[in-house]
């Protein structure tokens, strides 16, 4: 097979998302992710030279598993330079035309930048390697852009026991008590504070930033609403209650 038809099968083989912003003055930016099929890995090509904050040494965050004498750029913040370059000096209040293409559907959305950005920055974060992150990677495969906090916390716990369902089928105990998701979502949490600190070095500028706070708030918000909704939803469930 020639190379031609080699990368031709390889791009078949992977999961696409496309982000398309469209803005006020007429202008667009188009982000094109590419997962592996397999195991939902970014694939995306990384910048041949990274600039100095993509190094995993550069405010590492404090629960970061990985040795910077093993790793030399941070998995997240490699994945990003184009994205925050991109962003440079637009503020995060603009409201931007976002439509979302995968291979089942279309969405569309007209929102502030912060908001288009953060479910964008939230798929390179999860798919990038990052091993905190790594819990939250199956819901990359099913990817819900600009979901509201109820359908992200519903989206959360439901991949969290089909994660316990795997578990159980691979020999392994199951976790089913919300206090597991609890935890992820408290690294989760830490991750983004620490990592805020990166992007402020790498952005300067208002709407990288404030799609990453709008992230936190998600990962601050999910437990809580999660345990609010198995109450809430137990009515809607009667039928496996009988």
């Amino acid at each position: 097979m020639d190379a031609l038809h080699e990368e031709g099968r390889n791009v078949a083989e992977q999961i696409r998302i496309v982000y398309d912003f469209k803005f006020q003055d007429g202008t667009s930016k188009k982000f094109d992710i590419h997962l592996d099929r397999e195991n939902l890995l970014l694939r995306n090509e990384l910048q041949q030279e990274l600039p100095a904050w993509t190094r995993l040494e550069f405010k590492q965050c404090s629960n970061c598993p990985l040795d910077i004498d093993r790793h030399v750029y941070c998995p997240v913040a490699a994945n990003l330079p184009g994205l925050v370059q991109e962003f440079k000096g637009v503020t995060s209040k603009d409201n931007v035309d976002v439509t979302v293409v995968v291979k089942e559907r279309t969405y569309s959305k007209t929102t502030s930048i912060k908001e288009g950005l953060s479910p964008l920055l939230g798929v390179i974060m999860a798919t990038s390697g990052c091993p905190v992150m790594e819990p939250l990677k199956p819901m990359a495969r099913y990817h819900l852009p600009f979901a509201s906090l109820d359908e992200t916390a519903y989206r959360t716990l439901a991949m969290f026991l089909v994660a316990q369902l795997i578990r159980e089928h691979a020999g392994k105990k199951p976790e089913w008590g919300a206090e597991g998701l609890a935890k992820i979502y408290g690294e989760v949490k830490v991750l983004n504070k620490d990592f805020g600190q990166r992007m402020i070095e790498a952005a300067r500028n208002d709407a990288n930033v404030h799609a990453l706070v709008n992230l936190n708030v998600f990962a601050l918000m999910v437990p809580l609403a999660a345990e609010k909704m198995l109450k809430e939803m137990a009515p809607y469930f009667s039928a496996y209650l009988k």
